[in-house]
């Protein structure tokens, strides 16, 4: 596996592809935990 391959994380580098082997970084805030309580 390298760089042709197409699942490996360098394939999806070099290809400049996405996907579950590289996903995308987000920026959405993590939802609340469920143990967590809320105040009130």
């Amino acid at each position: 596996m390298g760089r042709g391959d197409k699942r490996s994380t360098k394939g999806k580098i070099w290809r400049g592809s996405y996907g579950k082997t590289r996903s995308k970084k987000t920026n959405r805030p993590h939802p609340p935990k469920k143990d967590e309580k809320k105040n009130g």
